[in-house]
């Protein structure tokens, strides 16, 4: 089973991944990394500071990488939407996002763009667009324990087909941070 873990840089899909594998011993793919080493870009954007996914080659070395298995694999990355037909979109506020972007020296052009995607919505629409089954966490004021502990509850729920009234609470679309930013 192939679960993405995406959302917005700075909204805790690392810190959230690494936890959930060592309590659980999940497998889990760093996207970013992956596409870093292996090269699987196009090209970079220099405006932007980052590398230019090409989703084909992604798509075909996650592919190799995880075959028929049917044991857990966390792809995280906020590309991992493109991939996975199941995600978990971690989610943030947007003035809180700006102060978790702010201490990774992030350009303020590159925060203003994450905090904006973030207010609008931009990775859960995709990912609602793209997926079969979509969930959505709140980071904004828990620890990364706690996201840890509400991602593993999902894949439990989902590994055992209860993916109903149980993971009511991870429905899509209850977060609106317009208040925040307008």
């Amino acid at each position: 089973m192939l679960i993405g873990l995406t959302g917005t840089p700075g909204t805790g899909k690392t810190s959230a991944s690494e936890l959930v594998k060592a309590y659980c011993g999940y497998r889990v793919i760093h996207l970013n990394k992956l596409i870093r080493e292996k090269h699987l870009y196009s090209g970079v954007d220099e405006v932007r500071d980052t590398l230019v996914a090409d989703m084909d080659k992604v798509s075909a070395h996650v592919s190799g990488l995880i075959g028929e298995s049917d044991a857990v694999t966390i792809l995280d990355s906020h590309l991992s939407h493109y991939i996975a037909d199941i995600v978990i979109v971690l989610r943030a506020s947007p003035g809180v996002l700006g102060e978790r972007l702010s201490h990774r020296d992030y350009s303020q052009a590159k925060i203003s763009e994450n905090v904006e995607a973030e207010a609008l919505d931009v990775i859960l629409v995709e990912s609602v667009e793209w997926c079969e089954k979509v969930f959505e966490i709140d980071t904004t004021d828990v620890t990364v324990e706690k996201v840890a502990t509400d991602v593993r509850e999902i894949i439990n729920a989902l590994l055992h087909g209860d993916d109903g009234a149980m993971l009511l609470k991870y429905k899509p679309g209850s977060l609106d941070w317009s208040e925040d930013v307008f």
